[in-house]
């Protein structure tokens, strides 16, 4: 019984670095929609404050938290990014229904992803409770 339990010990301890590996992908994965979904959302509120036109200066982010103060010349096209380093000229309520577009497929992208990391993360627990049941059963018998 011992060598049987031995034998599955091992084939879990393969299996869960499999899982574990497999969970950290998900995760990453996870991590550059939620970046892009937060660029995205950025350019959105951008657009949308543009097409308001409050007034004829906008803050432009510069990078690390800080702004420079900006004058719109012209807020009728716009220079859309469409993926592999295309860009295309657009009319704001083009890019602002693109953007919505992209916003969507992200969010169901990261809801499969969410999905399918909930499941290796199950499977990973059920692994390891049957791992440690199988340890403590070697530690008494051996």
């Amino acid at each position: 019984m011992s060598e049987r339990a031995e034998d599955e010990v091992r084939r879990l301890i393969v299996e869960l670095r499999i899982l574990e590996s497999t969970a950290e992908y998900l995760q990453a994965r996870a991590n550059l929609i939620n970046a892009a979904l937060t660029e995205l959302n950025l350019a959105s509120m951008s657009l949308e404050g543009i097409e308001r036109k409050d007034s004829d200066s906008i803050f432009v982010p510069i990078g690390g938290g800080s702004y420079i103060k900006a004058r719109l010349e012209n807020t009728d096209k716009i220079v859309y990014g469409i993926g592999a380093g295309i860009a295309i000229e657009k009319t704001i309520k083009e890019a602002r229904e693109d953007i919505a577009n992209r916003i969507n497929e992200l969010n169901r992208a990261k809801a499969a992803l969410e999905q399918q990391l909930s499941q290796v993360i199950s499977k990973l627990q059920e692994g390891q409770s049957r791992f440690q049941e199988l340890t403590s059963m070697l530690r008494r018998k051996g």
